[in-house]
This record gives C-alpha cells, sequence and structure tokens, in this order.
C-alpha cells in the first residue's frame, strides 16, 4: 500500500503566526489609545489646575477691591507681595506655566474693574503651548 502524503503539513504553524501577528497589531493599538488617554488625562488636569488658580486669585481680589493694581503681573514675571505667594502656587501646581495678570479699571465711568488672568504652559518640548484665560469683574458694592 503506498500512503498518500498531506499537502497540509505545516498549515497549523502558519495558521498561528498569523493570528499572533493579528494578536501583536492589536495590542500596539491598545497601548497607542492607551498612551494617547494619558496625555488627555494630564493636559486635562493641568487646565483644572488653571482654572482654579484663577478662581483662586479672583477671590482674593475680591476681598482687597482697594488694591486691585497691586495685584497685576506682568508675563513671566513674579509680581507683587500681594500676588508672590499664589505665583509661586501655581508655578508648582503647573510647572513651566507663564503668568500674566492684567487689571484695568472699566472706562465707561462704572466703578467695575476686569481682572484677565493667563496662564500659559507647554508640557514637553515640541509640544503645542496650552492657554488658559479667564476674566472677572470686579466691583465695589455701593
Amino acid at each position: 500500500m503506498n500512503m498518500r502524503r498531506s499537502s497540509q503539513h505545516g498549515i497549523a504553524l502558519i495558521e498561528a503566526m498569523i493570528a499572533t501577528v493579528i494578536l501583536a497589531i492589536g495590542l500596539l493599538g491598545t497601548i497607542g489609545l492607551q498612551a494617547r488617554a494619558y496625555s488627555a488625562m494630564n493636559e486635562a488636569s493641568a487646565r483644572a489646575e488653571a482654572t482654579m488658580a484663577s478662581e483662586k486669585l479672583f477671590g482674593l481680589m475680591s476681598t482687597d477691591l482697594d488694591s486691585l493694581p497691586a495685584y497685576a503681573v506682568v508675563a513671566g514675571g513674579a509680581g507683587g507681595a500681594k500676588v508672590l505667594d499664589w505665583v509661586k502656587e501655581t508655578g508648582v501646581a503647573i510647572p513651566s506655566a507663564l503668568i500674566a495678570v492684567a487689571v484695568t479699571p472699566a472706562s465707561n465711568g462704572t466703578s467695575s474693574t476686569a481682572v484677565t488672568v493667563t496662564i500659559k504652559w507647554q508640557r514637553k518640548a515640541g509640544d503645542a503651548t496650552n492657554t488658559s484665560t479667564m476674566t472677572s469683574y470686579l466691583a465695589k458694592s455701593s
């Protein structure tokens, strides 16, 4: 009796190799998505820190309406004595933050003052610069 040899020797090995390649591509995709999610989470965290820092400064300023001009900070500057601790605290919360606080009295005859807080930061070299700008209008009550 002459036995015929099957022409399908090794097909299971080829199927296993193809399955391994497909699995590897899927795992790489999952790792890429996880990395992007982590990056987005860090970005959201920095934005939240910038918002909380701005709100904190507005709160401090609303209790000291007579000295609002003393809270002004030139971009990248340390600011005066009234705002120095806030600038340091914000710099710790958002590394590489460039902070500016503009205090602009209203020109329409009202007693309100516009306060604009701008915080810029860059997560790492080569990334785009992120900016958080918040404006609040503070006025003395009559």
